[in-house]
C-alpha cells in the first residue's frame, strides 16, 4: 500500500488591520479552495465566505480547484470597494478642477 505524499503550503488572508498566514500540510493533489477550508481561516475572519472568494497564488489569480505544489502560497482576495479605473478618473477631475481654480 503506497502513502500518500504530503507538501507543506500557506494560507493568506489580510484585512487593513489584521492579517493571518497559515502553514499547512496537505497531501498531494489538494485544491488551493481545499488547502483554504482546511486552514480555519474562515473561522478566524467574520464575514469570509470561501465559496465566494477569489484565490490566487502568489499573486496570480487561480481558480478554486487549482492544483497545489510544495511551498505554494494560497492567497484569498477580498472584493474591491471600488473600481480602479472609476478612483483613477474622480482623482484625475479633481485634479483638473483644482487647477482651473489656481488658474482662474
Amino acid at each position: 500500500m503506497s502513502e500518500t505524499a504530503m507538501i507543506q503550503v500557506e494560507v493568506a488572508y489580510a484585512l487593513p488591520e489584521r492579517q493571518a498566514i497559515i502553514p499547512l500540510t496537505v497531501a498531494e493533489g489538494t485544491t488551493a479552495l481545499e488547502a483554504a477550508r482546511r486552514s480555519g481561516v474562515a473561522e478566524r475572519f467574520e464575514g469570509l465566505d470561501l465559496d465566494d472568494a477569489r484565490l490566487g497564488i502568489f499573486g496570480k489569480l487561480v481558480a478554486a480547484d487549482q492544483v497545489l505544489r510544495a511551498g505554494d502560497r494560497v492567497e484569498i482576495y477580498r472584493p474591491l470597494k471600488a473600481d480602479p479605473k472609476e478612483v483613477r478618473k474622480a482623482r484625475a477631475a479633481r485634479v483638473k478642477e483644482r487647477r482651473q481654480e489656481d488658474a482662474g
